[in-house]
């Protein structure tokens, strides 16, 4: 095969440091396009990008070149320097890990919903029950202790 085709979309879950809820809701949305701007500028494709005051929901578009890992670092340190420059919150900062699940491109558009109504969503269930689930529902194992 002369070219290389590929669909790599990923959900990707992150918190604030502590699950401090400390991402204001004047600011999220500036926050939200931020990050779609450092996407872009990773030569990413930003779906969809949402969340509430304690942490954010990506749907991105990855090409084979990037490596996960270092998607993450950069976006999260990119980010994070802007809250605390841009927005003047000094202890600003990301919790270390974050957790990422493929998407198919039949789910595509349902992701973008669950994305889109994050605020509704989390009146019934906290970021630890949503993370639970996600991580069964993909068969992910984990320790419990891990998750705060």
């Amino acid at each position: 095969m002369p070219s290389t085709y590929l669909s790599l979309h990923y959900h990707i879950v992150f918190s604030t440091k502590n699950r401090e809820a400390i991402i204001a809701p004047p600011w999220a949305p500036r926050l939200h396009e931020y990050l779609g701007g450092i996407i872009r500028g990773m030569d990413a494709l930003p779906e969809a990008i949402g969340g509430v005051a304690d942490h954010v929901h990506l749907l991105v578009g990855l090409k084979s070149t990037h490596c996960l890992a270092d998607f993450m670092r950069d976006l999260k340190k990119a980010s994070s320097l802007w809250v605390r420059d841009e927005m003047k919150v000094s202890d600003f900062a990301w919790q270390a890990g974050y957790a990422a699940f493929t998407v198919s491109a039949t789910a595509r558009e349902s992701v973008r919903q669950y994305i889109a109504n994050q605020e509704e969503h989390h009146r019934t269930q906290t970021f630890r029950e949503e993370l639970i689930a996600f991580l069964e529902r993909a068969g992910v194992e984990y320790d419990p202790k891990y998750l705060d």
